[in-house]
């Protein structure tokens, strides 16, 4: 940490050092008062932690994107799934540094690191009160691998704390209990006060703007950088102002909110850009109902999405058993450093785009895309449910996922639609299976308070655990095999749904064709009526003992009813007890057990889930553009809104799918498969997962199945991805991948970007990319390569039997550069276009020259080593 000039702010009866943003963009003559909340944070960010902070000040400032700003997060937060990669990473780092001479102990997390294992929770047991204790039990014993890796890095890693599963979902967890708003840190025997930042290896960290922090998800390579110290490099954002009005309607729920914000952001576009809310409407809305907005960020293109920090973040803190010195210095600081609300209200945005919250209504979202938003009751005739299993059955319902179930409105009115339609002798339909996992033990504490996790029980959404389950795909079974052979044999188009925020296609379930999102409360209504075919709105639910129908406003509780149980159930000993165990700083480890432990990790040969990465050998690391990027074959070509499911898939692993076979050669059984995101420590797994989505539309397939298949070429001869990249890898032929808009879309995992270049991808030709996913590419040594507005592959008339070639990369190549895109037909002529490189930084570049990020972390960790310092080539 830099130690620059600061003045003092006194709270709480101590004396901080601060650094003075607004005198300091004064000073460059600027004003700070038209300056958005995130740039004030990233003002504060380059001011305190580098040694010559001006130039990074001016570009803030004057909001140039033609320049490069550092960003040094305060905290990195990680998620199982891909937290657990990035520290086989690590410890690989290790391996690599120790083989050259290096000192593996100076592979260490510099910025303080948390991670939750929540996404490896399956549901295999639900609808009774064992269900809780047995699903943890499975965890256990299929992850025993996983955990024991995870407990020795938690022992090996200095700044590194791991928070075991069981305990919730990591943004929940975040908000909750990690974050301070406010951050302290001890510099030179002075206390420091700063604003807490971070960065995480989940879309979804973006919950932690709804308090007032700056935070993103990314890869798990910026991840990696940035726990080793290294300042993520990046343009300064747009700021889109988001002018909230009006009240919201009577019986309105967070995730109506949500999902009417993400149909209008995403019809404007708001890709790469920071969300930042203001407006009359924004004190309508508890800071749960914020964390519900705030979580979708990722569904609505936007990198952040901000709340400013007032009198509803401070009664959070003291709600959720951070009173006192935390609250007290959030408020003075923010109201000292002008990131109190009132110290908002002269900021210029770039855009301003405004919903009225009492315009929204009740809606669901599907069935492919979260933006694709349904208002109910505008169905011109309500249909009846069908009696028995059919087309539209609902056979998942699955209250789950930390964007709703860290809402307290949204759940306690689930439990009163439960608790009233169990008074009208309402049951749910046999073939749902229904499940609830909450976020935290908070959620099942104070549903217990007041007596209603027992009308949640008894409709069968008992808690089947604290993780992320359905909406990362962890599903399970359905009702019974008898039910799946039915919806295989009758061909049934079936549908789940899910209080999540993920509904890509083939990602919950793979006999679930159709997904929709939606509030907790519809989870229940549609689990009792059984049939997606219905609008709740107008359609009876069921019929009661009489034989009465039963509609869903008789049903839904009163605001007034919410607000009194919602007061009742929460207070600050709940969260206090739920996290006792929970560490809020990391690297709290007993110096005894870090002591007994090996510096490097003793990989087995025989482990089905973790394996010494490959990322530092001379094959990968080793780059020429000038002919890796030559004569390219398509590997696969793809439309519009490809996601990181259909990349890399995260749910359940087939038998019969190229990972399904590895591990049956394996001597693994069927039932242990587990899921692709558990298997993403090994590289030998997870590279066979890739492009192995069931949903997966390759162009190159002439007859229009879907699936993991592609075309060999020349030789036109159908076989799975990963064969066909076998073949080419033998060939020494370099592949390309061809796609058209919002390639990348979805969860920022970076295993959809090592895959493709574990496979031999060195290009990625598209329309545009996702945010995320596109830095994920350049940290792996892919280029990414944007097509000209209007110009698609089908106005180039490709059939993907063309072979490609990049000219245009050379010592003055830079961020954003145009280069040529040589297309050779198979009728031998040949075609040339300009199409702009999306290495968008420096940085980007060096990885790109490298050949990733991982290379470039091993010449850095040499030169640290030796104490020498690092030269750009030098390994």
């Amino acid at each position: 940490m830099n130690k620059p000039a600061g003045h003092i702010l006194a709270a709480n009866g101590r004396v901080y050092r601060v650094c003075n943003v607004p005198n300091a963009v004064a000073a460059i003559g600027e004003n700070f008062d038209r300056m958005p909340l995130s740039l004030r944070v990233l003002a504060e960010n380059v001011l305190r932690t580098e040694i010559h902070p001006e130039p990074a000040l001016r570009t803030i400032c004057s909001r140039s994107k033609n320049s490069d700003i550092p960003f040094r997060p305060a905290r990195v937060v990680l998620q199982d799934l891909l937290g657990t990669p990035a520290l086989v990473d690590l410890a690989g780092l290790r391996d690599a540094v120790a083989d050259r001479g290096g000192d593996p102990r100076q592979v260490n997390p510099v910025t303080p690191t948390h991670l939750v294992v929540d996404h490896s929770l399956n549901v295999e047991r639900w609808g009774d009160e064992q269900a809780l204790a047995d699903n943890e039990k499975v965890e256990r014993e299929r992850n025993a691998e996983r955990f024991a890796f995870l407990d020795w890095c938690n022992k090996a890693f200095n700044n590194l704390s791991i928070v075991p599963s069981g305990n919730g979902i990591l943004h929940q967890i975040n908000l909750e209990r990690l974050t301070t708003v406010i951050g302290t840190r001890e510099v030179d025997g002075e206390l420091w006060a700063f604003p807490d930042t971070l960065v995480g290896t989940d879309s979804h960290t973006t919950m932690i703007n709804a308090i007032g922090v700056l935070g993103w998800g990314v890869g798990g390579i910026e991840a990696e950088a940035a726990m080793l110290g290294k300042a993520l490099m990046m343009r300064v954002p747009e700021v889109v102002g988001v002018r909230l009005e009006g009240s919201p309607p009577a019986g309105y729920i967070a995730t109506d909110i949500a999902l009417a914000l993400t149909e209008l952001l995403r019809g404007i576009g708001v890709i790469g850009s920071v969300l930042e809310f203001f407006g009359p409407g924004v004190s309508e809305l508890s800071l749960a109902d914020r964390g519900t907005l705030s979580n979708m960020a990722p569904e609505f293109g936007a990198t952040a999405a901000m709340f400013p920090i007032d009198d509803r973040t401070l009664q959070y803190l003291k709600l959720s058993g951070r009173g006192g010195e935390i609250a007290d210095l959030t408020e003075c600081y923010a109201k000292q450093q002008g990131l109190w609300h009132t110290s908002l209200e002269s900021i210029e945005y770039d855009r301003v785009v405004t919903l009225d919250l009492g315009a929204v209504r009740r809606a669901v979202a599907g069935p492919k895309q979260p933006h694709q938003r349904i208002i109910l009751g505008e169905q011109n005739a309500p249909r009846p449910a069908p009696k028995t299993l059919d087309h539209g059955s609902v056979v998942i319902a699955a209250i789950t996922s930390c964007t709703n179930t860290s809402n307290p409105r949204g759940v306690i009115a689930a439990a009163l639609i439960a608790r009233n339609a169990l008074r009208r002798g309402l049951k749910r339909a046999p073939w749902v299976k229904t499940s609830f996992a909450p976020g935290s033990r908070v959620v099942a504490d104070y549903l217990e308070r007041v007596g209603l996790n027992r009308d949640l029980d008894a409709f069968g959404f008992n808690v089947v655990g604290y993780g992320c389950t359905t909406c990362n795909g962890m599903s399970g079974p359905l009702l019974s095999d008898a039910l799946e052979e039915q919806i295989r044999t009758r061909k049934l188009e079936t549908v789940a749904v899910t209080s999540g925020n993920r509904n890509f296609e083939g990602r919950v379930h793979p006999l679930a064709r159709e997904v929709f999102i939606m509030s907790p409360p519809l989870i229940v209504a549609y689990a009792i009526s059984g049939s997606y075919l219905i609008d709740p709105e107008k359609a009876a639910l069921g019929c009661d003992q009489e034989g009465a129908p039963v509609y869903l406003h008789e049903l839904w509780p009163s605001d007034a009813e919410l607000d009194q149980i919602e007061q009742q159930a929460l207070s600050a000993d709940l969260f206090d007890r739920a996290y006792r165990d929970v560490p809020r700083e990391a690297g709290l480890i007993d110096p005894r057990l870090r002591a007994s432990v090996s510096d490097r990790y003793q990989w087995e040969s025989s482990s089905t889930y973790i394996r010494r990465p490959p990322y530092w050998s001379d094959e990968l690391s080793a780059t020429d553009p000038a002919a890796d990027l030559k004569n390219m074959r398509v590997l696969v070509m793809l439309g519009d809104n490809v996601t990181t499911d259909h990349i890399s898939p995260s749910g359940a692993i087939l038998a019969e799918s190229d990972a399904g076979t590895y591990l049956k050669k394996l001597g693994i059984a069927v039932a242990d498969f587990n899921s692709y995101g558990t298997r993403r420590g090994n590289h030998l797994a997870a590279q066979r997962a890739t492009f192995a989505s069931p949903r997966l539309k390759n162009e190159l397939m002439e007859d229009l199945r879907e699936g993991p298949w592609t075309m060999l070429l020349p030789d036109r001869t159908i076989t799975s991805v990963f064969e066909a990249s076998e073949v080419y890898a033998s060939r020494n032929q370099p592949l390309v991948v061809i796609a058209g808009k919002e390639y990348g879309s979805g969860s920022s995992r970076d295993w959809a970007a090592k895959g493709p270049r574990l496979l031999g991808v060195r290009v990625v030709v598209a329309e545009s990319f996702e945010r995320i996913h596109r830095t994920n590419l350049a940290g792996l040594g892919i280029l990414p390569l944007q097509l000209p507005e209007g110009v698609t592959r089908k106005t180039l008339g490709l059939t993907g039997y063309e072979v490609f070639s990049v000219e245009g990369i050379d010592d003055t190549f830079a961020p954003g550069a145009t280069v040529s895109l040589v297309i050779d037909r198979p009728d031998g002529t040949r075609d040339a276009i300009e199409v702009t490189s999306r290495l968008d930084t420096h940085e980007d570049v060096r990885y790109f020259r490298r050949g990733g990020l991982l290379p470039q972390l091993l010449a850095e960790s040499l030169a640290q080593a030796s104490s020498k310092p690092y030269v750009e080539g030098a390994v």
